[in-house]
């Protein structure tokens, strides 16, 4: 089977060398994990001018729906064309080599929020078909693998087509989601959950997607994603 379909590396998009490898040696270089100091908030980094500081300028001037969250890696130039791949060009095995290094960087800060299940950001029904999947649910569906955190892809739906939100500013991200999200189950019994996502901006998706949950009688919301945006200040 490895010979028919080898595995493509995340970073260079060419067979992974060495064999049997989830990420080339080479490429594991480009990749940049981010450490302490963190935003302990959203998990942004802070620079060391700023490590004294406890959250990042967005964290501290407005308030975010979810309790705690982290990220992989920072939305660099490396990561924004590995997403890409992995989106766009239906490189889903990718997800894999993503779910290895969250478990080997955050899997133990991962397994003690202790949440009953992990549940990624749903897309639109139409988005779903034209692309073929979910990112965000292919992600968790690895890491669940690994960290034996149950999924849900039945209790959170998106009801209403969006507009992309990389297109808009803060303010207007905020109204694009209005009523964007809704409960499918009753009688939720959940009470920590993990919001799983590929990219993490200003928190606008993970916020609206927090306050239905909220509503459905979630006491605590947590956020997993893959790559968290720098510089954005609200």
């Amino acid at each position: 089977m490895s010979l028919l379909y080898p595995r493509h590396c995340p970073v260079c998009h060419g067979i992974v060398a060495p064999k049997g490898e989830m990420i080339c040696t080479s490429c594991r270089k480009r990749l940049t994990p981010i450490f302490e100091p963190r935003c302990k908030k959203c998990g942004k980094p802070l620079s060391k001018e700023k490590e004294e500081q406890e959250y990042c300028y967005d964290c501290k001037t407005k308030k975010h729906d979810y309790k705690e969250g982290m990220a992989l890696y920072p939305y660099n130039d490396v990561m924004q064309k590995s997403i890409a791949y992995f989106k766009f060009q239906n490189r889903r095995e990718y997800a894999r080599a993503y779910a290895e290094e969250i478990n080997r960087h955050l899997g133990k800060r991962l397994l003690c929020w202790e949440a009953d299940c992990m549940i990624p950001v749903p897309i639109h029904k139409k988005k779903q078909i034209s692309r073929g999947f979910n990112q965000a649910e292919v992600l968790a569906k690895e890491i669940s693998r690994i960290s034996s955190i149950p999924v849900d892809t039945d209790l959170l739906k998106r009801v209403r087509k969006t507009l992309p939100q990389k297109e808009l500013n803060d303010e207007e991200r905020r109204k694009n989601l209005i009523n964007a999200f809704q409960i499918e189950k009753k009688g939720v019994k959940y009470k920590k959950i993990i919001l799983v996502d590929d990219i993490y901006t200003t928190g606008s998706t993970i916020d609206a997607c927090s306050r239905v949950l909220k509503a459905a009688g979630i006491q605590e919301i947590y956020f997993l994603s893959l790559c968290i945006g720098i510089g954005y200040e609200g």
